[in-house]
């Protein structure tokens, strides 16, 4: 960091944010909906200073706020991810905000004030600063789920994700108060040095701790919290999808790994039967449930619910090779699922989405650009080499390895193959499928996602080792055990 400036500047990229969210909702209150094009492109250009100021303030290690916030290279490695995923989905929602009327300055706000709870969240070393930058983000995505107002699915998916979204803050609320009243602190180091010296925990600091598990499990739709996931996903907006199945899916991924190896590192023992057994069955579920899909949105849920399971075998390692494989595999998740989702963007008749995997028949002969580069993200989700999905599930799966969690690597192994079907069926009906009516062609935003996000996914190989090297960094800042 900067020696000049001071310990609150640890905070830059967020305040960044904040100004640019309430300049933005300044320049959207006087121009009304003309401004919404305008607004997009100045949020981006919100999003990039942000990232400048990210890279140029972060420190080895400092805590400030009276200890409710870090500074650190994981917290930096996961904020990147975040800022990345957030501009690239504001980009490719550009078309669709004006071609389905939903052309309102508000979008933009809101996903400003929701990346903000992310950057919050990553960076939290309270529970109390938890929460607040987990309901920034929660109370952004319920509005931007619903977006799309005049439309029953969209009403009904901002409603039940709110619903569940209130009941699961409870849950968390309800494990902070328990682990307050046991430990006697909120602070994540305070709680750390107070479980080092080895002594049993109480029955009700463990009970504590699976309600803030519970909590959490819900943010990244880990089952068996994860049955909000396939209806909002397919009943909000098609770029909300993709801002849902990336950004929020990332930062909530590092607020467990942070929560759990740090203030609870030294409870190992007590959380890292319940974390496999969340993963496991994120696993098994998403590869199993996404079989019946013909909703090529709600397929993409379960794949997400499958890609959590499979990261947090990383974290059920509960060591800093663990933490290392969790991060590489959330480098890779990001270009996959970007480039995936605006390939669902592209898939327009007449100006109309269309959905139905069966919709996408011959699309390679229509549209082979579009096709092929939804057969790269497909392979690399299955986990083909050497595709970026490939790395991922080998860290994860050598750390629980490492681990002496050989099973649960087995399991996940396994889960990868019953997956690979329901995504090769998927590139079946694409590539050889008799074609139905020729799709519009894409967007030039969309496209150019589209294609940024193949070219990183299919030679991620070639530029992978500073990536695994930041990866390494950023395991080593997380204060594990």
């Amino acid at each position: 960091m900067i020696p000049i400036l001071p310990k609150a500047s640890l905070a830059l990229p967020e305040i960044i944010l904040a100004v640019s969210a309430m300049a933005l909702m300044m320049v959207g209150a006087f121009r009304r909906n003309d401004a919404t094009r305008t607004c997009v492109w100045l949020g981006m250009a919100g999003l990039l200073l942000a990232f400048l100021a990210l890279v140029v303030v972060t420190p080895m290690r400092q805590v400030t706020f009276h200890g409710q916030f870090v500074a650190d290279y994981f917290a930096m490695f996961m904020k990147v991810l975040v800022l990345i995923g957030s501009a690239l989905t504001l980009v490719m929602s550009l078309d669709y905000l004006k071609r389905e009327g939903m052309a309102r300055f508000e979008y933009p706000v809101l996903i400003l004030f929701a990346t903000l709870g992310m950057l919050m969240m990553v960076s939290a070393n309270d529970l109390i600063s938890l929460y607040i930058g987990l309901e920034l983000q929660s109370l952004s995505l319920y509005v931007v789920a619903a977006f799309k107002r005049d439309e029953v699915r969209s009403t009904e998916a901002g409603l039940k994700y709110f619903v569940l979204g209130a009941l699961s803050s409870g849950m968390l609320l309800y494990g902070a108060s328990l682990v307050y009243g046991f430990a006697g602190t909120t602070n994540f180091d305070l709680l750390a040095k107070s479980f080092a010296g080895g002594a049993s925990p109480s029955v009700g600091l463990i009970v504590g701790i699976v309600f803030v598990l519970a909590g959490l499990s819900f943010k990244v739709s880990a089952v068996p919290f994860h049955m909000w996931t396939p209806d909002v996903y397919e009943g909000a907006p098609t770029p909300v999808t993709a801002f849902f199945a990336v950004a929020p899916k990332i930062a909530a991924i590092a607020l467990f790994t942070r929560a759990m190896t740090g203030p609870f590192g030294p409870l190992l023992a007590q959380w890292q039967q319940i974390v496999q057994f969340v993963s496991i069955a994120s696993m098994l579920l998403g590869a199993f449930a996404a079989i019946s899909q013909t909703n090529i949105k709600r397929l993409m849920a379960y794949s997400s619910i499958g890609h959590v399971g499979y990261a947090l075998v990383g974290l059920a390692a509960g060591t800093q090779m663990g933490i290392s494989g969790v991060l590489i595999y959330m480098a890779t998740y990001l270009p996959m699922n970007l480039g995936a989702f605006a390939c669902i963007l592209a898939m327009k008749r007449d100006g109309k989405m269309v959905e139905e995997i069966s919709d996408l028949a011959g699309l390679a002969r229509t549209q082979p650009k579009v096709a092929y580069a939804m057969v790269i993200f497909l392979f690399s989700m299955v986990g083909l080499p050497p595709l970026a999905g490939f790395w991922g599930k080998v860290f994860v799966f050598l750390a629980a390895i490492d681990a002496g969690l050989i099973p649960l690597a087995v399991i996940g192994m396994l889960a990868s193959v019953v997956g690979a079907y329901y995504y090769i069926r998927v590139i079946k009906v694409m590539l050889f499928d008799e074609p139905a009516k020729p799709f519009d062609r894409p967007s030039p935003e969309v496209a150019a996602v589209m294609g940024l996000s193949a070219v990183v996914t299919l030679f991620f190989f070639i530029a992978c080792w500073p990536i695994f090297a930041a990866a390494q960094a950023a395991a080593k800042a997380l204060q594990i055990g």
